[in-house]
């Protein structure tokens, strides 16, 4: 990287287990994806809409570029045409659907599970990675079927898992990751990265060697967020990201991520890549732990990527935990949402 802070320099730790994920660089055959515009404030309007509706709506997602929202009566339908977006009339409610996934999280939590509410289907989704066999299979599979076809389940190539390198980009110790955002809080700077980035040192560095900053705070399992506070008032921070061969993404806001979005990712092994938002409010069972509340995607990842940065526009949505598969063949990643780390520590990007 030309100045590990002037972008998102992606750290990632690799193990063989389900852990949070980082991604890595990808193969020449897959070109970068052009330089993403801004796209409409379809997450506004979502969140604006999810907090009025409550439990008469069990989520929303884009489609042919329009927000689409599910209600469970007609004064919510109205609700929504006002707010500019069109109401889809489904069956189960937003209460409903979190009973079904509260007793999954008390009958089906092993380690390779992930679960989460396809707003289009109306449907829980959830999902076992390769390593879910014999009797944790068997477990997984009852607990589904108690709730009918309120539980959709699929299976996916390769195992949840988180990646850490030795390298370059940020480092601590012989673990490399990506940076997610410059941030500030005042006069004092700071990054976010991953929670399980940062559980593994405290001292930052650069690939040189410089020393960036100290761990200010960290947050895995159940979260999967780290900040680190700049040593001095860095002089050559800049709140761009990395297109990695296609120049620079300027990050001007911090927002919330909608089902059917396309999204941006960076990190120090794979470079960017493109790829659909497919579930909010994700909860994965690492080995590691649990976390919650987790942006789903089809971007790819891989070891290096953890703590790198989710985006779209010059909006930041997230940072790399986790998932499976890899660049080569695709695969599923999970996001911390980022609005929660800068929220609860009075940050903002720039």
């Amino acid at each position: 990287m030309r100045n590990t802070r002037a972008g998102v320099i992606a750290v990632t730790t690799a193990t063989s287990a389900v852990v949070a994920a980082t991604l890595a660089t990808a193969p020449a055959a897959f070109a970068a994806p052009a330089a993403p515009a801004a796209p409409a404030d379809h997450g506004a309007v979502a969140s604006a809409l999810a907090s009025k509706l409550g439990a008469q709506t069990a989520g929303s997602f884009i489609e042919a570029g329009k927000l689409v929202v599910t209600v469970t009566d007609a004064d919510a339908a109205q609700t929504v045409r006002a707010a500019g977006a069109v109401p889809k009339t489904v069956a189960r409610s937003g209460a409903e659907l979190n009973r079904v996934m509260d007793a999954l999280k008390r009958d089906a939590t092993v380690p390779g599970t992930a679960w989460a509410v396809d707003a289009d289907s109306n449907q829980v989704l959830l999902t076992m990675d390769s390593s879910v066999k014999g009797a944790a299979l068997a477990k997984v599979r009852a607990a589904a079927a108690k709730h009918g076809a309120a539980v959709r389940t699929e299976r996916v190539a390769g195992t949840f898992k988180k990646f850490t390198l030795g390298g370059e980009a940020i480092r601590t110790g012989g673990s490399r990751c990506s940076l997610g955002f410059n941030a500030r809080s005042g006069s004092t700077y700071y990054f976010v990265t991953a929670g399980h980035c940062t559980n593994i040192g405290s001292t930052w560095t650069d690939g040189s060697g410089r020393v960036l900053g100290t761990r200010y705070a960290s947050s895995f399992p159940g979260n999967d967020y780290g900040v680190v506070r700049y040593t001095s008032t860095p002089t050559d921070t800049r709140g761009a990201v990395s297109l990695y061969g296609s120049g620079t993404r300027d990050i001007t806001s911090a927002g919330n991520a909608t089902v059917g979005q396309t999204v941006y990712r960076s990190g120090s092994t794979t470079g960017y890549h493109s790829g659909r938002v497919t579930a909010l409010n994700q909860t994965v069972n690492y080995a590691q732990g649990s976390v919650y509340g987790m942006i789903r995607t089809t971007v790819c990842a891989e070891p290096g990527d953890s703590g790198g940065s989710l985006f779209a526009g010059s909006t930041a949505l997230g940072l790399t935990s986790g998932g499976s598969g890899n660049c080569s063949w695709g695969g599923t990643t999970f996001f911390q949402p980022v609005t929660e780390v800068l929220n609860r520590y009075g940050l903002s990007v720039y």
